[in-house]
């Protein structure tokens, strides 16, 4: 995959980062296993290492503009960012050992059930109008499981929290924008274990540890701009269609590693 093709998806992964939270792992993902299928079942264990470096400057860059007001809501949850950086750290040297098809079908069976889960249940495409959606949302018991999860499949946590905040009763522009600072705690360890340990990852051209840092570059070189400018001047989507299109991307982006292979 060419340079210019990932600059321009590194756009996509700017826009999915302001406006549902992913942090690019649910795009970097799939298209870091097409990038990299020369490397075989490698490609998919490439794929979720490296995801944690766009994910973790993305989320930085899009957490340092989100408004105090919004973040405030996560203070006092101490507990809940130690235990998902503590799963993001676990689950990420989990992933440098699994054979890549274990990783690949676990990636691919996860988004089936999510997107079961918020088609089915009520919540999520319609919100609790009487409740007030917060990061509390999210209980800290959870924490180690998300953290673990995330980091294992390369997801970034967000595909688990924007969900429970929003059956909180949150909107989605809340929800994604809390999504991020909670990514960032669970993939900077999940990014230290990954560039230090490569486990079953092949040693090849552009590869730290287990991380691609080229294609990671030019992602974020698309993706950065993007999450500044959409940030600042942050589109005004219904409510219901924000929702339905999170779950059209959870669709696509499983679709793609289910049939890349």
């Amino acid at each position: 995959m060419s340079v210019l093709v990932l600059l321009l998806v590194g756009l996509l992964v700017g826009v999915t980062t302001v406006l549902f939270g992913f942090g690019g792992g649910f795009v970097t993902v799939p298209v870091i296993t097409v990038a990299d299928a020369a490397l075989g079942g490698d490609a998919v264990r490439v794929a979720t290492a490296t995801s944690a470096l766009v994910m973790l400057v993305n989320a930085v860059v899009a957490t340092l503009a989100t408004r105090r007001e919004v973040l405030a809501r996560l203070r006092g949850r101490a507990a809940l960012f130690a235990s998902l950086a503590a799963g993001g750290g676990l689950g990420a040297a989990a992933a440098r050992f699994t054979p890549g098809a274990a990783l690949r079908w676990g990636f691919v069976l996860y988004v089936a059930v999510t997107v079961v889960d918020l088609l089915a249940r009520p919540g999520f495409l319609r919100r609790p109008a009487s409740r007030t959606g917060h990061a509390r949302g999210v209980p800290t018991a959870l924490g180690l499981p998300i953290g673990g999860v995330a980091s294992f499949l390369g997801v970034g946590g967000s595909v688990m929290t924007v969900p429970l905040m929003r059956r909180a009763g949150a909107s989605m522009p809340v929800a994604a924008m809390l999504a991020n600072p909670l990514t960032l705690v669970i993939v900077a360890p999940a990014l230290l274990v990954s560039l230090l340990l490569r486990g079953h990852a092949p040693a090849a051209a552009g590869l730290v540890g287990s991380v691609d840092v080229v294609s990671a570059l030019a992602l974020l070189a698309g993706s950065v701009p993007l999450v500044v400018l959409v940030r600042r001047r942050p589109p005004r989507i219904p409510d219901a269609l924000h929702a339905w299109t999170y779950v059209a991307l959870l669709l696509a982006a499983g679709v793609t590693v289910a049939v890349t292979g």
